[in-house]
Parts: C-alpha cells; structure tokens; sequence
C-alpha cells in the first residue's frame, strides 16, 4: 500500500509564504492538496496531471497557490503565497493509482496522508 507523508505546514502571518511537501511510499498517478479546517468539509485545493502537464485549481487559490510534482523523487509539491487567514486549514495530500487526469473532488483520490497544519494569523 502506497503511504503519502506531507511536511511543511506552519504558522504564519498573513502575506506570507509556505511550501508545502509530500512523499509518496510508491508510484502514484494524478495527485491533489485538500485542506479542511474546523467545522467544515474537506475542499480540494488544487490537483495535478500524472505528468505534471496539467493543473486544477479552486477560485480561492488561483494565482497564489502553485502545485508541482517531481516524479523522478515522487514528491508532491504546493508553494502557497500571499496567504489569507481564511487559508488557515489542515491540509492534506491525497493521490490515485487510477488514472491521469486531475479532478478536484475528494471521492477520486483513494490515498490520503494524515495532514500538515497551516496556520495564518492576521
């Protein structure tokens, strides 16, 4: 069973900067950051191709947030910018063994890590 392990959540203030990271044990295809904070359900953050070709991101994100994979190192990358408190959130990585394509919907993704905390203070 391929295991993913994210790394790289923290606090900080808004305006500032995270890369997050995770590793999968094994080969995986299309893979995705999701982010759930307290109270709410989990939403899709931003997803990418098998081969890196193409990306999916939600609206909140979009021109902050940039997600990359290095396959070579299976490493799942999200560089997140300009960060809001509204982005205070757990954040997950989760991948699929499927296909190639990139959806943004938590029920496509079969493989989930256990979750790195981002915390933005305003």
């Amino acid at each position: 069973q391929v295991q993913l392990v994210e790394s790289g959540g923290d606090s900080v203030q808004a305006g500032g900067s995270l890369r997050l990271s995770c590793v999968a044990s094994g080969t995986v295809h299309s893979m995705a950051w999701f982010r759930q904070a307290p109270g709410k359900e989990r939403d899709g953050v931003a997803s990418i191709h098998r081969e890196g070709t193409r990306t999916t991101y939600a609206d909140s994100v979009k021109g902050r947030f940039t997600i990359s994979k290095d396959n070579a190192s299976n490493t799942l990358y999200l560089h997140m910018s300009d960060l809001k408190p509204e982005d205070t959130a757990m954040y997950y990585c989760a991948a699929n063994r499927r296909f190639y394509d990139q959806p943004l919907a938590a029920n496509d993704y079969t493989i989930w890590g256990q979750g790195t905390q981002v915390t933005v203070t305003a």
